[in-house]
């Protein structure tokens, strides 16, 4: 190819770039608006725009003239990504009788998995009536508009654990939290997200402060991907769980795998130095880079910078600051 073919390239693969970057900042048109169930992740940043994201979108994303087509092309490709329609899909097919003592109730399995693409990762959560009831009452407190017309199905006195009533409540429960997801607001809202993954992070915790490492992290690693999932607008609110991973690979001797998941914390982080996890991440990762053989002075660096700009205050250790989680 010669210079001026090479230079045309490059100029419609800008010009492409530059029109992916105005559909993503473009108002959503009136039927999008009506089709609420779809989360459209470019789209999230603008709705609920933050400073620190926006800056560190800017870093990152923006296409400049100094790309090589290559660098160009593998741009478009990630903008693309990044605008795919993302949807939840809450299945419910299955349930389980449990008797404790003189405690009876239904368990109700619920399967979560991502449309629009083959989902290997899916969730897997139990939940009885009782969990959903208190989820109901909860949205009511905090929703009360958007729960106006949501309707809940009631309890019975009588033939709660007959197969007819069990089979109607499995077809209620699912297209409960189908509905619930298809607002914008309440999927995004803490009580959701805690309904659907609280659970099983203090199991979790609880196994990571009793010192079960092995089972803790089981847990956590069915939980982050989730939790990835239904905070897509807020990647810092499971730095915690990352967190938890890396001190669970850490005490297990994985200490490959322990700076990976750091790493992903690292990330999520990196414009959001004032977070309590930061520091204790920081000293955790020069710990493993240095046993990896990897580099460690840049993270030292940033160590340094970091305590050059905040006062001298005792910090918790990585450890420490996880075993906190989630405790009564």
């Amino acid at each position: 190819m010669d210079q001026d073919s090479h230079c045309t390239a490059e100029k419609e693969l800008v010009e492409g770039v530059r029109g992916i970057t105005t559909f993503s900042t473009t108002t959503p048109s009136a039927e999008e608006e009506n089709q609420p169930e779809v989360e459209i992740s470019c789209q999230l940043k603008k709705e609920n725009p933050e400073k620190d994201d926006l800056k560190d979108s800017n870093a990152t994303l923006s296409p400049n003239s100094s790309m090589t087509t290559k660098e160009l092309q593998e741009y478009w490709r990630n903008e693309k990504s990044q605008c795919r329609q993302v949807k939840l899909l809450f299945e419910i097919p299955s349930t389980r009788i449990v008797e404790h003592h003189l405690s009876k109730y239904v368990m109700y399995k619920i399967i979560i998995l991502q449309t629009g693409s083959f989902d290997s990762n899916k969730s897997v959560i139990e939940r009885r009536y009782s969990d959903f009831e208190k989820l109901h009452r909860n949205l009511l407190e905090e929703f009360s508009e958007e729960m106006e017309d949501v309707t809940f199905p009631k309890k019975t006195l009588t033939g709660n654990f007959t197969e007819e009533i069990i089979n109607e409540r499995k077809l209620a429960f699912k297209d409960y939290l189908r509905l619930i997801y298809s607002m914008k607001y309440i999927r995004r809202s803490k009580k959701f997200i805690d309904f659907l993954t609280r659970p099983e992070l203090q199991e979790a915790y609880g196994c990571l402060r009793g010192g079960q490492y092995t089972k803790a992290l089981e847990i956590l690693l069915e939980v982050i991907g989730l939790q990835e999932r239904l905070t897509r607008g807020n990647p810092v609110s499971i730095v915690p769980t990352l967190c938890a991973i890396v001190v669970c690979h850490k005490d297990l001797e994985n200490p490959a795998s322990a700076f990976e998941y750091g790493e992903k914390a690292l990330s999520r982080l990196h414009v959001h130095t004032s977070h309590r996890y930061y520091m204790p991440l920081l000293e955790t990762m020069i710990t493993l880079a240095y046993e990896l053989g990897k580099d460690f002075l840049s993270l030292q660096e940033k160590l340094e910078e970091w305590k050059t700009k905040k006062d001298p205050i005792r910090v918790f250790t990585l450890k420490e600051l996880a075993v906190r989680e989630y405790v009564q």
